[in-house]
């Protein structure tokens, strides 16, 4: 139960937000292929009452990623990147955004992993799912896969995003 302090807190937030989502898939950025974890987050942020006004698919190469970052943080406030969080070679989205980090929101991974464990037990070790802002903006980096891309944004991103955007601008 949230503390009367923090619920007041929320009712302070801003409630239009406006998100982006950027798929890291070497096999989807050749427009092959659906993109489920892409669907799944937008779903999320449609059923949280925000919208998504930004979306596009980039190949696992870090200049791309961090290239996409920057111009999204032009233009909407949470950027929700999914894919290349893993540990293979190819897994290069958290070297590509956390050094744009201003600030690093390193409570998310402790969320997400913990809410992960209940759901796919010590198999969550291998993601490597961060958050952090970027010159004002939130940005998260997820998973490829569906179904930890529902969770996050279920259990953590969505209820929190309004909250998070407030205090990633002032």
């Amino acid at each position: 139960m949230e503390a009367q302090s923090t619920k007041e807190h929320k009712e302070h937030v801003k409630k239009d937000i406006s998100f982006g989502i950027i798929t890291v898939s070497s096999s989807r950025s050749g427009g092959g292929g659906a993109d489920a974890s892409g669907d799944n987050i937008a779903h999320s942020v449609s059923v949280g009452g925000y919208r998504v006004v930004r979306r596009d698919v980039v190949g696992d190469d870090a200049a791309m990623i961090k290239d996409k970052v920057l111009e999204f943080v032009d233009a909407v406030d949470v950027i929700v990147c999914t894919g290349g969080t893993g540990i293979a070679k190819s897994d290069v989205t958290v070297e590509a955004v956390r050094p744009l980090f201003d600030k690093e929101i390193e409570g998310f991974n402790t969320l997400f992993m913990m809410a992960s464990y209940d759901e796919v037990g010590s198999a969550c070790v291998l993601s490597r799912a961060c958050a952090g802002v970027v010159r004002g903006k939130v940005v998260f980096c997820l998973p490829g896969s569906p179904d930890a891309c529902r969770l996050a944004m279920d259990k953590i991103v969505v209820k929190e995003a309004g909250h998070i955007v407030r205090h990633a601008g002032e």
